[in-house]
């Protein structure tokens, strides 16, 4: 007997054309938690580690935004795995929110784009405060990306410049500590610091 699982329902058809990443090395399957005890009755011998690299940050961030869902639109308005404003994938060049939610190479694109732009406009930021501690927090380069995708790249400025007196909460009380701390020791030397960043 062959029990086959799939996460997707059979009443809705899915086009994947759409979804696509620059590299199929970065192509992998994760069993949800529903299906780990069918698939591995016992303990797996290899787990998926992504460790402190620049895949292990977006993959961090994003399961932290949306659980990864690139489909989501939350109540705010906050669309797909990373949750962007409409304004933000303006500042970056999309301009089509639909097309933006159905492009799962577009929304990574645009998390690039924005982090780089992000690098640049904090970059003195970075290399004042990276390795000392602002309000008890140890400041990274990583935790301070992660901050400027919360609250914005000047919210972080207020934050780091104010010695921590300054802190800023999202709508679900995320503060721009918890990121600091939460992402915190990620490379992302990868990042090119870029002004003019676009998807």
């Amino acid at each position: 007997m062959i029990i086959l699982l799939t996460g997707f329902s059979l009443s809705k058809k899915i086009d994947l054309a759409k979804y696509k990443t620059d590299s199929t090395s970065l192509c992998y399957q994760v069993p949800n938690l529903d299906e780990v005890d069918l698939l591995y009755p016992k303990k797996p011998l290899n787990y998926i580690y992504l460790g402190n690299s620049y895949i292990g940050f977006k993959e961090a961030l994003g399961f932290k935004e949306s659980r990864g869902d690139y489909a989501i639109v939350n109540i705010y308005g906050y669309l797909g795995k990373y949750q962007f404003g409409k304004n933000t994938l303006k500042l970056i060049g999309i301009n089509d929110s639909d097309e933006f939610l159905n492009n799962s190479y577009l929304q990574e694109q645009a998390f690039t784009a924005n982090t780089a732009r992000n690098k640049w406009i904090l970059r003195r930021d970075i290399k004042k405060f990276q390795g000392i501690r602002v309000g008890g927090v140890k400041i990274t380069e990583s935790g301070i990306l992660a901050a400027a995708h919360l609250a914005g790249a000047g919210n972080v400025k207020k934050y780091l410049r104010s010695g921590g007196s300054v802190n800023f909460s999202d709508a679900f009380g995320t503060s721009i500590e918890y990121y600091l701390k939460k992402f915190s020791g990620y490379d992302t030397s990868f990042v090119i610091a870029n002004r003019k960043a676009k998807a």
